[in-house]
């Protein structure tokens, strides 16, 4: 194995790590929040059984609580299936809006913890490239980050995505920390070997405060 595969095998399993531990601890967060409201759904029991009144309105909302939850839970356990899927084809067509509010919906928590958010523009017209779904995810996670330490005091990274002549290009942008960082600090060692991989390049905009990804319409795999 090359050396450049072996810090892609080592950064893969590493990020599916994390998010999969992320996304263990939403579930929890969610089956504590279910077993808190069960258990004032048998306190409502209770109270029938001793014959006291019970206001319907609380029922009600205490099923919309649950019903909310399981939605929720849901949501994240298709996410889960999901990100398990995207390592299923090493070469496919892939939208990259949908790709940022994917990364995004698996690392909200991981973010949310930062203190930052992401401000993602939807582009109305499709940004389509042939890539490797699971490598440029983790590509872009490694970016958001490095990112999260550039925020300065806004908190906040613009994400963006729009179509170029020679395939696309991703932006994170409202960064201005990059005054201290070195040529070598990013993209370091890692994250060239997944630009490798995806024949994509990166730019370091500093006086612009962004960070440039860009990527071919098609990576030579798919050729």
């Amino acid at each position: 194995m090359s050396r450049q595969w072996s810090i892609i095998g080592n950064q893969g399993f590493e990020f599916m790590g994390g998010i999969n531990a992320s996304i263990s601890h939403e579930i929890k967060n969610v089956l504590a929040i279910i077993n808190e409201n069960a258990g004032l759904l048998e306190d409502f029991t209770f109270m029938v059984d001793r014959g006291m009144p019970i206001d319907p309105e609380r029922l009600k909302s205490l099923a919309g609580k649950i019903q909310h939850q399981i939605k929720r839970a849901d949501g994240i356990v298709k996410n889960m299936n999901r990100f398990a899927h995207s390592v299923d084809e090493s070469c496919k067509n892939v939208e990259l809006g949908e790709i940022l509010d994917f990364v995004a919906a698996l690392s909200a928590r991981l973010i949310i913890n930062r203190g930052v958010t992401l401000d993602i523009d939807s582009n109305a017209e499709p940004v389509v490239v042939m890539t490797n779904p699971f490598l440029l995810e983790n590509l872009i996670w490694l970016c958001i980050d490095f990112a999260m330490d550039m925020t300065g005091d806004g908190k906040t990274i613009g994400v963006s995505c729009k179509k170029t002549p020679r395939g696309a290009e991703i932006k994170l942008s409202e960064l201005d920390g990059f005054g201290s960082m070195t040529a070598a600090d990013f993209p370091n060692e890692r994250e060239k070997a997944f630009l490798e991989a995806l024949d994509g390049e990166m730019t370091i905009c500093r006086e612009t405060g962004e960070i440039l990804l860009v990527l071919p319409e098609t990576i030579k795999a798919g050729r």
